[in-house]
């Protein structure tokens, strides 16, 4: 009788292993709840709820080319105002603003100073490590963003409606983590915790939170305050 080559034994292990695993994973749901001086909010979007594995590193996929996306600065604001990617990829800053623009970031996450950039132009920032990053422009100071860098794929942002959706998670343990940019950080910790996924229990909850009026206080890329606008300035004039 012949025997399979070791090889082909342990491609066919992986093959079933695989299998195992797609079958098994799941859809998990959820519903966010904001609120602001104790009356819901119409808008739910914008909280990102993440799972990372506990007791295994996941292997992450490297970004496509084609998905790397985009802040794209235009009215003096991004858009849009939070992207969520994989830790190791990159972000575009495309200016279409008919004035100069200077994106930084000096809080926690990544630290960078894309310097001036005219109209029509654009500059990438790749973001080495998972964090959370809170983007600027040195010019204009009502300009802000979030980008979310993770090494999980299994996230979700939660629609208007407040609806979440995280696809293809492997049953087991994990730690739940959450982020919203108008939401406290005490509050978002609160929030975060250790759950167990199995295929008969694929609903996160409901997460009730409160918008806070903190925003996040920054100064420009040199630690001072803010000069007033000069509408004479190429910064502020359109041609």
């Amino acid at each position: 009788m012949r025997r399979a080559a070791p090889h082909r034994v342990i491609w066919c292990f992986l093959l079933l292993s695989c299998a195992i695993a797609s079958a098994q994973a799941v859809e998990l749901r959820g519903k966010v709840q904001l609120t602001r001086s104790g009356h819901r909010l119409r808008d739910s979007s914008k909280l990102v709820v993440w799972l990372t594995p506990l007791g295994t590193t996941l292997a992450m996929s490297p970004q496509p080319a084609s998905q790397i996306p985009q802040l794209v600065q235009k009215d003096k604001m991004f858009h849009p105002s939070l992207v969520v990617i994989p830790a190791g990829g990159k972000v575009e800053f495309p200016n279409q603003d008919p004035f100069f623009h200077n994106v930084f970031s000096l809080f926690d996450g990544k630290r960078f100073d894309l310097g001036l950039y005219e109209s029509g132009t654009t500059r990438f920032v790749q973001f080495d490590k998972p964090g959370i990053s809170f983007i600027f422009c040195n010019i204009h100071a009502q300009m802000s963003a979030v980008v979310v860098a993770l090494n999980t794929p299994y996230y979700a942002i939660s629609d208007v409606r407040g609806d979440i959706a995280i696809p293809g998670v492997v049953p087991g343990r994990y730690q739940m983590h959450v982020f919203h940019p108008s939401v406290s950080p005490d509050a978002l910790q609160a929030t975060e915790r250790e759950i167990t996924i199995t295929p008969s229990d694929t609903f996160l909850g409901t997460f009730s939170l409160a918008e806070s009026d903190l925003e996040v206080t920054h100064k420009n890329k040199y630690g001072r305050e803010y000069d007033p606008p000069d509408p004479g300035s190429p910064a502020y004039a359109r041609p």
